[in-house]
């Protein structure tokens, strides 16, 4: 087992391992409803339990994971596949934007197809560990789907809270996987609050981004990959598309550790991406603010980045600020032309609030955040088979043709 024990992100309390501590019990006591989660726990892994090299075993594999995680052995983990997703050199891209040290990371081959399998197969992990039948959660979509696969392949029973204003593809995508769906007429931030009143009334394991502090520790297995993939250079800056603030502190956390691994020199600068209309990290980000400001009626086609008080807030903007980084805020019409523009250039098919990547890297470039020399990656978050309505709002389906050879010169003629 990986040693470790719990520290409050806020005050520095420190916390041995229970099955029913997900936040700081003093810091809690200041949660506002509705507002970003309080008391937020960051695991930290015991210093003699730290690897000192890289395993001989994939980092994808049980094996090559345990030494950085916090679980029990590798027979906790149960057959899903996620993580071990390339690392591309996309060189169309790098020539687009004269960047020839720029990375693509595509967590869209993830199992469920997003970065929130990561949190979801340590989650249901733990959940297998500790001895919970039932693990639920709520989400914009993405993460509830996540769970949803890792019950399906684990045979834990799961339950997502979703606003009903999810895409249907990803309410489909849950539901095929056996979860018990709950629509909820209403956001996400709802949705949130009646999810932690129903693992508190039935006495499930709670999944949900930040409260649960194995989901920040899932998520650092893509910077764990990155850096492997690059060793032994490091990289410069990494974009990440940011909503709650889990996934950016996660990339943040595992960065971390390998320094105190001494398998990294350095963290490399975090460039927080969120949608203009959906904004409140990268805006404390770029005013200097100590705390987020939540933003009723947040909204954005990149419904996964939507979120009116990110639950992750005061870990995210930590980490990103110690790491020398910075916050941007994309357009919606940025966001949307993002998704032809970087299939067409990496042959990677992204969801809005993955696309969003690439619009935020154009964006720190004009502000002189990030430099084209310099060794970058981008974060692809979700497939864009999540989301086909609005990938097809930038592109144009032909009129059938005739069956002819004649229509088809008349096309090229």
């Amino acid at each position: 087992m990986s040693d470790f024990s719990f520290v409050c992100n806020e005050c520095g309390a420190r916390f041995a391992e229970d099955r029913t501590l997900y936040v700081c019990p003093s810091c809690a006591r200041l949660q506002v409803p509705g507002s970003f989660t309080r008391g937020v726990l960051r695991v930290e892994l015991e210093e003699r339990a730290l690897p000192r090299r890289w395993p001989e075993a994939p980092l994808a594999s049980p094996a090559g994971l345990a030494p950085f995680l916090p679980v029990r052995c590798p027979e906790s983990f149960f057959s899903f596949a996620a993580g071990g997703t390339p690392l591309l050199p996309v060189p169309r891209l790098r020539e687009e934007l004269r960047m020839p040290h720029l990375f693509l990371k595509d967590d869209t081959r993830n199992p469920s197809g997003s970065t929130k399998d990561r949190a979801s197969a340590l989650v249901v992990a733990k959940a297998i560990e500790y001895g919970y039948e039932t693990v639920a959660a709520a989400s914009t979509g993405n993460a509830a789907t996540a769970l949803a696969a890792a019950g399906a392949a684990s045979g834990v029973a799961t339950v997502v809270f979703v606003p009903a204003s999810a895409p249907p593809a990803k309410l489909v995508q849950m539901s095929s996987y056996g979860a018990r769906l709950v629509p909820v007429a209403g956001t996400y931030d709802q949705a949130f609050e009646l999810s932690l009143a129903a693992c508190a009334r039935f006495g499930w394991y709670n999944r949900n981004t930040a409260l649960n502090p194995f989901t920040v520790e899932g998520k650092k297995t893509a910077a764990l990959e990155i850096a492997r993939d690059l060793a032994p250079e490091a990289p410069d800056a990494v974009v990440v598309p940011t909503g709650d603030g889990v996934i950016v502190a996660g990339i943040a956390k595992g960065f971390a550790d390998l320094v105190r691994c001494g398998l990294l020199p350095r963290v490399p600068r975090l460039v927080a991406v969120q949608p203009e209309r959906s904004g409140a990290i990268a805006r404390a980000l770029r005013t200097g603010a100590a705390e987020i400001t939540p933003e009723p009626g947040a909204g954005s086609v990149a419904d996964s980045l939507t979120v009116a008080a990110p639950r992750n807030a005061v870990m995210a903007l930590s980490d990103v600020r110690a790491s020398g980084g910075c916050g941007v805020l994309v357009s919606e019409d940025a966001i949307l032309d993002a998704i032809p523009r970087l299939a067409a250039a990496t042959s990677v098919f992204a969801e809005p609030a993955a696309a969003i990547a690439l619009a935020g890297l154009e964006l720190a470039l004009a502000e002189g955040k990030v430099s084209r020399e310099e060794r970058v990656v981008l974060l692809v978050t979700g497939t864009g088979l999540k989301d086909v309505p609005a990938a097809a709002r930038r592109v144009l389906v032909p009129e059938p043709v005739e069956p002819t050879m004649e229509a088809v010169e008349a096309l090229f003629g």
